[in-house]
């Protein structure tokens, strides 16, 4: 095998993620082991949960990434040599693979590609972002028809999919985004009821007119003004599922968040989750997204970026709110 190239974390970001943070090195591949094998990985996953990866916050719900490895990610690649009988030669893997081109599994943590699908559509349905919507969602939510969903970062990669399974199970689905084209792209592509630029100067107007019946399940991808808005029209008995706060992930203090004294009054129940504590259920959760695929359910679009070292700067366009859909990169 010829040599390849790893993009390694050798600084911790302060505040923006900088290239220097990173590194961009050439490796000479080693032997496989018995049970190992071999990937070239031709789509990787670009997500705002990096940025905490990033950190040197040891107190979460997964371990930093250690300075001088390679930086983690989850991908789509082919095994091009194997010593292990469940992942022979050829198969189409995803997994944990990290911002490289190679990379040598086990198999821990490693799926196969159903047939007939796009690393495309693995990566932006199947994947983290499928599975995060449909625990946040059906796992934590339990939506009931007819009741009243507002979505941050409705335009996200995992926001976009809560809103559709949403809609799918029958609920009004109100979007928040960052600009009017995307809140276009949200109403007149994936059919929510409604969405709003959460950089108006109206937007707790906007939110209320949208929501004449209040709100029942809040899912929080981004904090920010909205996070307050929408704390202010929860019905008694809403749930909120906080799945992300992607606009303090570049802060050096969070934002403060609402009074409890509504969670008192109205009953709300709150919840924040990750996935690696529902890894366990990836094979379900992965059959439920692919249900609604499937059923013609689910739309997407991605965003791909050219090369491994595109990603280095890349990943900024999460922040920025600059990408137009799932964030990839093609190796």
């Amino acid at each position: 095998m010829s040599s390849y190239q790893a993009v390694h974390l050798v600084k911790r970001p302060v505040n923006v993620i900088e290239a220097s943070c990173f590194e961009l090195r050439e490796h000479s591949p080693t032997e496989l082991q018995e049970g190992q094998f071999r990937v070239k990985q031709t789509h990787m996953s670009l997500d705002p949960a990096m940025r905490g990866w990033m950190s040197e916050d040891t107190n979460s719900y997964i371990p930093p990434v250690e300075l001088g490895a390679v930086m983690r990610a989850s991908g789509i690649g082919e095994v091009v040599e194997s010593r292990h009988p469940d992942f022979p030669q050829g198969a189409r893997v995803m997994g944990m693979f990290g911002w490289t081109e190679q990379a040598i599994s086990n198999g821990a943590g490693v799926n196969l590609v159903p047939e007939g699908l796009s690393a495309e559509a693995v990566l932006a349905v199947l994947a983290l972002p499928g599975m995060t919507a449909a625990q946040g969602l059906l796992g934590i939510a339990k939506p009931k028809a007819g009741e009243t969903l507002l979505v941050s970062g409705a335009a996200g990669s995992v926001g976009s999919l809560v809103g559709q399974m949403a809609k799918a199970e029958g609920l009004r689905v109100i979007g928040v985004a960052g600009s009017d084209e995307k809140c276009r792209w949200l109403v007149e592509q994936l059919g929510f009821d409604g969405a709003v630029n959460y950089k108006s100067e109206q937007l707790a107007e906007q939110v209320a007119e949208l929501t004449p019946n209040g709100i029942d399940i809040y899912f929080e991808n981004t904090g920010g003004p909205i996070q307050q808005v929408a704390f202010d029209n929860m019905n008694t008995f809403g749930r909120v599922v906080v799945c992300g706060m992607i606009a303090d992930y570049n802060s050096e203090q969070p934002s403060a968040g609402p009074n409890w004294m509504q969670i008192i009054k109205k009953r709300l129940s709150i919840q924040g989750f990750t996935m690696p504590d529902h890894f366990d259920k990836a094979p379900q959760l992965m059959q439920q997204v692919a249900g609604y695929l499937q059923a013609g359910k689910l739309q997407y679009r991605v965003h791909v970026l050219d090369g491994l070292a595109s990603a280095i700067d890349g990943i900024n366009l999460l922040f920025s709110g600059e990408n137009q859909g799932k964030l990839l990169v093609k190796l």
